[in-house]
């Protein structure tokens, strides 16, 4: 179980959501999802974002547990993504008096999103570097747009350090999953932020001049040990360096042969002494999965099936996704399977080609239909032109 107890005047009141299956109706979450909520309380309330409407009667019950009887303030969106924007409406109803305070974006994105009644009215609009006093708490405002919506926002709150990082440093999961945390926060970033490199690189920046003790984002654990940690790799990714040495082996097979020559090419790659050898079926595997270790090592070998006059669909998919989510500065290379008229490889290069900082290693291995004696040579090469 994640620490809650980490402040006594910053309450945890988010929830967690067991049942949630896929996360923005895509992403696969057999530990559910945490939507982080918290309340400041000062000689203000402040509320920081609300939560998903799934999980809407226990937010509400833990924030009146924090409260004791208070009413609420003020209540900072630092991202209006419905995930943790749901219940400002029945907020601002439950307390009249309360402002909401975010940024010019923000009051257009609840607007368009949830037309609540005399919003612009209790709306107090900040700019970067602005600042909310609430007693012996004060907030400082950081824009960060594109981490990953236009509006988001960052809040760091000066007499206890805390940086609420929006989905910054997030993960899927609950609060009570036991499992390391890179790995799913990897999953989450590369996913979800992974696009935006330069503009999480522009975060770090303004992160590294404030002294900082804690890190409490949207989704996943409270972060308030060895932060060096998570801010480093936070680095490597958003810098698309890679993580680890390894090859990351992706396998799109129709009927069996290209996945029995994956395997076999897995083993000479491990006879050669890589130092990391991940084989992915993409017909099978979580996608998100796959971009995640795509990712995390410093070489990527292709192996696709032709199907159609172009190379089998997860395979296409699988590459869709990693130019969309800015792939570059890896080590590439290709094989292809056909029977009558290779063209996987064709089709792969097309995508390839068009990410930046790559090297694509040769030769590019064509097996028709399974593997043989002189495919196995070409793997061989291959092999070795990796692992030098």
């Amino acid at each position: 179980m994640a620490n809650t107890d980490f402040s006594d005047n910053i309450i945890y009141i988010g929830a967690d959501d067991k049942d949630l299956d896929l996360f923005e109706n895509q992403y696969i979450v057999p530990n559910g999802m945490a939507y982080n909520s918290y309340v400041i309380l000062d000689n203000k309330v402040c509320v920081m974002d609300t939560a998903d409407r799934r999980v809407r009667d226990q937010w509400f019950a833990n924030l009146k547990k924090a409260l004791n009887g208070r009413a609420v303030d003020y209540l900072v969106v630092q991202h209006v993504e419905p995930d943790h924007s749901a219940n400002v409406a029945a907020l601002m109803a439950e307390y009249p008096d309360m402002k909401v305070v975010g940024n010019a974006k923000t009051l257009t994105l609840l607007g368009q999103f949830f037309h609540i009644p005399g919003l612009s009215f209790n709306f107090i609009t900040v700019k970067e570097g602005d600042t909310l006093e609430l007693g012996s708490h004060t907030l400082k405002f950081f824009m960060t747009p594109m981490v990953h919506w236009p509006e988001v926002m960052m809040t760091y709150e000066e007499s206890e350090k805390a940086f609420f990082s929006a989905d910054a440093f997030g993960k899927f999961g609950t609060l009570d999953t036991d499992e390391d945390w890179a790995c799913e926060a990897r999953r989450y970033y590369f996913n979800i932020v992974g696009k935006y490199g330069a503009q999480v690189q522009a975060v770090l920046k303004k992160a590294s001049a404030l002294d900082i003790k804690m890190i409490l984002p949207l989704h996943g654990p409270m972060l308030t040990e060895n932060l060096s940690y998570y801010l480093d790799l936070y680095n490597t990714w958003s810098s698309y360096q890679p993580e680890e040495k390894g090859i990351f082996v992706a396998c799109a097979s129709i009927h069996g042969n290209t996945l029995t020559a994956a395997e076999k090419f897995c083993t000479m790659l491990e006879e050669r002494g890589a130092e990391k050898v991940v084989l992915a079926d993409l017909a099978r595997e979580d996608w998100a999965e796959s971009v995640e270790d795509a990712f995390r090592y410093d070489r990527l070998v292709l192996m696709a099936s032709s199907y159609d006059g172009g190379v089998f669909p997860v395979m296409e998919e699988f590459l869709m996704h990693l130019r969309d989510k800015t792939y570059r500065n890896r080590t590439i290379a290709m094989v292809e399977n056909g029977s009558w008229a290779p063209s996987a490889a064709r089709v792969m290069k097309s995508y390839v080609e068009k990410f930046k900082d790559i090297n694509l290693v040769e030769p590019v291995v064509t097996i028709k239909s399974s593997l043989d004696i002189e495919s196995e040579a070409k793997l061989n090469e291959l092999a070795d032109a990796l692992c030098k």
